[in-house]
Formats: C-alpha cells, sequence, structure tokens
C-alpha cells in the first residue's frame, strides 16, 4: 500500500490505536478522516504518527489534494535508497533484497523480515520473544524454539556472513557487524 486512510472511530480497534499497531511494522503515510474535529484530537493525532488530519464533512477534491501532498513528502524522504553495506553483504529494505557478493540472494519472506529487524536494531540484544513479537506479531501461537529454526535457515542463506547475526545464550540473538 502507498497510503492508508481511515476513520478514526471504526469498531474493535480506533484508528489511533491502528494507526499504533502499523507504525510498528511499517513507516506508511496515514490520513486520519474524523467527524471529531477539536484541536486536542488532531494533536492526539499528529503526536502518534498521523501525517494529515481530515475532519468530516470534507470535499474529495481537497482529500485528493491532501493525498497528493502526504505521498510527495512521502517520496521525497524516501529518495535516499535505503541500503546497508558490509564487505560483500548489500541489505536493501526498499527493494526488500538481499545481495552477496552481488548475487541476489533468495529467501523466505519471513527470513527477510527477521533479517531485517535484527538489521535495523543492529548490536541490540532481542530476546526470542521480542522477535516473535515484533517479527511474527502478537497473535502469534507458537514456541520460541520457531526462532531458532528460521535463524539457522536465515544463516544458511547468508553464508559466509553468518556470522553476523550472534547467538546470545539463554537469551536470544543480535546482528552484529565486525569491525
Amino acid at each position: 500500500f502507498d497510503i492508508i486512510i481511515m476513520d478514526v472511530m471504526m469498531p474493535k480497534l480506533d484508528g489511533y490505536s491502528a494507526c499504533k499497531e502499523i507504525r510498528k511494522i511499517k513507516q506508511i503515510p496515514v490520513i486520519m478522516l474524523s467527524a471529531r474535529g477539536e484541536e486536542y484530537d488532531k494533536l492526539f493525532g499528529f503526536e502518534i504518527g498521523v501525517d494529515d488530519y481530515v475532519v468530516k464533512p470534507f470535499s474529495p477534491k481537497e482529500l485528493m489534494a491532501r493525498i497528493r501532498a502526504v505521498l510527495n513528502r512521502a517520496s521525497a524522504s524516501q529518495h535516499t535508497e535505503d541500503v546497508i553495506r558490509y564487505e560483500g553483504l548489500e541489505i536493501n529494505f526498499t527493494a526488500r533484497e538481499v545481495k552477496i557478493d552481488g548475487e541476489k540472494v533468495s529467501m523466505t519472506p519471513k527470513e527477510y523480515d527477521l533479517l531485517f529487524y535484527l538489521v535495523k536494531n543492529m548490536n541490540i540484544a532481542l530476546s526470542r520473544e521480542k522477535l516473535l513479537e515484533e517479527v511474527w506479531g502478537f497473535d502469534f501461537y507458537g514456541d520460541d524454539r520457531t526462532v531458532d529454526t528460521h535463524i539457522k535457515m536465515l544463516r544458511n542463506s547468508l553464508g559466509k556472513y553468518r556470522n553476523l547475526i550472534v547467538t546470545l545464550r539463554g537469551m536470544g540473538y543480535k546482528f552484529e557487524k565486525i569491525q
């Protein structure tokens, strides 16, 4: 998705809470629609990361103009490729690609998710529980050995760079670039 447009008042999960959950997973532009036009409602939305706040009633032309403006700001901020390089290892978050010595590495979607989370939290000790929660989601019903299995597969995919994923005995893992 390029942008998310949602209402504040939704069943089960309100727009503010949904925006917080989205921000944990991905930085995607969010426009909040609401009949609640009080200043504190808008300010709260901006505090949690909403990119724009449109009060009902609104014209479709105004909404389209706001969508264009938010997308332009988002694409301008993403002009620089989000790439991490270490020797022959290249991790491109934007393209969702990993290359070793110029050769593209084929991985499962969960391996990409796990690697990207580890790299974005480089040099931070991450417990198996934290990895399960952040990579698999809070509603995952499995055990923490799932993480170990995926780490093993990820290390196999990384080949000679497998040692960048460090095992923290009895705790979890971390991605550590060797200086």
